[in-house]
This record gives C-alpha cells, sequence and structure tokens, in this order.
C-alpha cells in the first residue's frame, strides 16, 4: 500500500507577508488607497464646509475617521476572537505614545502646515518621510543599512514626487518657513519615527489590535484638540456620512496593512513605496475632479517612482531573519 503523502504544512503569518510578490501587492494597495484620501479630504472639506483656514474643525473631522477607524478594526479583531484588551492592559503606555505620535502628532504638523503652504510643496516635502525612514532604520538595524543603491532610488523617487507636482505657470519657488514647510517635514519625521517605533511594539502583540488601539487613541486626542480649539463638524448628509465611513475603512485596511508588512520586512523595503502616495493622489485627484491624467509628468514621475523603488528594494531580494529580530 503505499505511503501517504505528507501534508504540506500550511503558511504562516511571516511567510505570507515576507513573499516579495505579496508584499509588493499590499505595498502599493496601501499607498493607492493613501492617495485616494487626497480627493476625499478635498470633498469631505466641501461637503462638511469646512473653510481652508479652519485648522480646529480639520482635525475634528481627522479625528472622527480615525476613531471611526480604530473602532472598526477592534470589532473585527474581537470578532476574529483576539485578545483586545489584553495590550490595553499590559501596554497602555506604548499604545498611547504610538497613537500621540503616528496619528495625533503627525496630522497636526500636517495640517497647520498645509495651512500655511501650497499643496503642491506640502505634498513633495512630505516624501522626505522615505529619508528619514531609511536613515532611521540605518541606525536601528543592523541587517538595513543604507547604501548607493538605497541613496540614488531616494533621489530617483524624490524626483518622481516633484515632477507629478510641477506646474509650469507657477513652478516651484524655494520659500521656506517654520509653521509651513517647515511643519511638513517634521510631521514626515515625526510619523517615520513612530512607524519605526510602531514595529517594535508590533513585536509584542497583534499589529491588527495594535493599529486599531493607536488610531483610536490618536482620533480620540485629535477630537479634543478639535473641539477644544472651537473646531466642529456639521452638515451629515448621506454623501457626506458615505464619505466619512470611506475614510475610514480605507484608514483602517492601509494602516493594519502596513503594520504587518513593516512588522515582518526591512524599513527601507516598505518605506520606499509611499513614493506612489503623491503619485496616486495626483492621478485620482485628476480622475475625479475630470482633469487630464494622461500628461507626460504623470508618465515621467510613476517612471521614475518606480526606478526609484527598484533600486531601493533590490537588496531585500534574500531571505532575511523576522522583523525585530535585527535590532541592536
Amino acid at each position: 500500500m503505499p505511503c501517504a503523502t505528507p501534508a504540506r504544512p500550511a503558511p504562516s503569518a511571516t511567510d505570507v507577508f515576507t513573499e516579495r510578490n505579496t508584499v509588493f501587492l499590499l505595498a502599493t494597495l496601501c499607498c493607492l488607497l493613501w492617495g485616494s484620501a487626497y480627493p476625499a479630504i478635498k470633498g469631505g472639506f466641501a461637503l462638511f464646509g469646512i473653510e481652508a483656514g479652519d485648522v480646529a474643525s480639520k482635525l475634528v473631522f481627522a479625528g472622527w475617521r480615525f476613531v471611526l477607524a480604530g473602532a472598526l478594526l477592534l470589532a473585527l479583531a474581537a470578532w476574529q476572537r483576539k485578545d483586545v484588551m489584553g495590550p490595553l492592559r499590559r501596554q497602555p503606555g506604548m499604545l498611547t505614545v504610538l497613537g500621540a505620535t503616528q496619528t495625533t502628532a503627525q496630522y497636526i504638523f500636517f495640517y497647520v502646515g498645509l495651512a500655511y503652504t501650497t499643496g503642491v510643496k506640502g505634498s513633495i516635502l512630505n516624501a522626505t518621510g522615505v529619508f528619514f525612514s531609511v536613515l532611521l532604520a540605518h541606525f536601528i538595524y543592523h541587517n538595513d543599512r543604507l547604501s548607493p543603491a538605497k541613496v540614488l532610488g531616494c533621489l530617483v523617487g524624490f524626483a518622481g514626487v516633484m515632477v507629478v507636482n510641477f506646474h509650469a505657470a507657477g513652478g516651484l519657488d524655494f520659500e521656506f518657513t517654520l509653521l509651513g514647510e517647515g511643519f511638513i517635514v517634521i510631521a514626515a519625521f515625526v510619523l517615520s519615527a513612530a512607524s519605526i517605533y510602531g514595529k517594535r511594539v508590533s513585536q509584542r502583540m497583534d499589529a491588527m489590535v495594535m493599529t486599531g488601539w493607536q488610531l483610536g487613541i490618536g482620533g480620540a486626542l485629535l477630537l479634543l484638540l478639535g473641539y477644544g480649539s472651537g473646531g466642529g463638524l456639521s452638515g451629515f448628509t448621506p454623501a457626506s456620512t458615505a464619505l466619512l465611513l470611506y475614510m475610514a475603512l480605507l484608514s483602517s485596511a492601509a494602516f493594519a496593512l502596513w503594520s504587518l508588512l513593516l512588522k515582518h520586512n526591512r524599513v527601507s523595503l516598505i518605506t520606499a513605496f509611499t513614493f506612489l502616495i503623491p503619485v496616486f493622489g495626483a492621478l485620482l485627484s485628476a480622475l475625479f475632479l475630470d482633469e487630464n491624467i494622461l500628461e507626460w509628468k504623470n508618465a515621467l514621475a510613476l517612471l521614475l517612482v518606480c526606478l526609484g523603488i527598484r533600486l531601493v528594494t533590490r537588496e531585500a531580494a534574500a531571505p532575511t531573519k523576522p522583523a525585530g529580530t535585527g535590532g541592536r
């Protein structure tokens, strides 16, 4: 009687989230979702009647977005019978720090900065977060060192972000103020540092639960600051409510996937894909605003960004140790 063929073990979460094609697909999906937030945020401001200079109401809008996103993730985790309350009891400080930095502080700096600079410059300067992530990873993880290819890839990807935001009529000025351009760069640094901290925290708890709590805590802090500064949110209609729910869904999905990818992979491998966010944002904004998306600059920008990602990620082709084992 022939021997039965041994059953092949099911792939683990580490295997799934380190398989190269899967990583690239999920990272691109996250960036596509975040890119869709550009036109969605603009539409949300219009539907809720939030004026350009009303930063407090923008914080309230963002706060509800992230509170809802966190609640959705925690509800899903509870439905999957994950330990939702355990991490909050055991590591409340870590979750609070993560939520206060990755969500609250980052969005405060970003929204205030946008109020004092142009959207073009904000999009370009926000892309400096890739440089910060790659540089911080160099000093924190011994298996994620800087190299000429990574530096070149960052520069090429950044050039792509500049191309997609270039306007021949207005060009790009080099004025720099602390409240405007400075706050955008600070927001990019805060997000980079908080993401690396989140990678550490995710080694101690489920990534979905961690993301749910950090979004919920960060969103609650945004609500306190927004309402405390005189902000508010009115004009709820079926259209505005649906858009807010969509933004909560995209945030919960993108942040949860991103946390899993960072947990199981090198920081530089994942963060290089964030160059795609402003490119997707520009393309989707043009699409939903009935503008011409088939411009030479869009094609060139996408080409440069993809080349930059290729340069940064090609060194990670060899199998690596699970994330978190390479720290000093």
